[in-house]
């Protein structure tokens, strides 16, 4: 049985932070630096997250795929924050995608 969860936090949490942490001034932030390296070093990392992740989940260490799932989301705010791309942005989208069968919306992408 998992613990109890304590404190949580949503990703428009975590997304707030980012954008505060991004606007810091003065202050040691490893999430402005990396966005200060530019999208594709943002890119970089989220795809170095997901790659951990899925090895995590093919692995029997639930506690990594806690963990590399927790650094996947963190990154996937990051490169959003990047990349001006809230995820009010990204909810308006899923909202659009559950209205219809994910066989219909599969399809409907691939006309695009």
């Amino acid at each position: 049985m998992a613990a109890p969860v304590t404190s949580r936090v949503t990703l428009d949490d975590l997304a707030a932070l980012v954008a505060r942490r991004a606007a810091g001034e003065g202050e040691a932030s490893y999430t402005r630096t990396l966005i200060a390296k530019g999208v594709a070093k943002c890119a970089q990392k989220l795809g170095e997250e997901a790659v951990e992740t899925a090895l995590a989940a093919v692995g029997t260490d639930t506690k990594a795929v806690v963990s590399e799932t927790a650094d996947l989301l963190y990154h996937l705010v990051v490169l959003l924050q990047a990349r001006g791309v809230s995820l009010e942005d990204v909810y308006a989208e899923l909202g659009r995608r559950t209205r219809q069968s994910g066989l219909e919306e599969k399809a409907s992408r691939s006309k695009e």
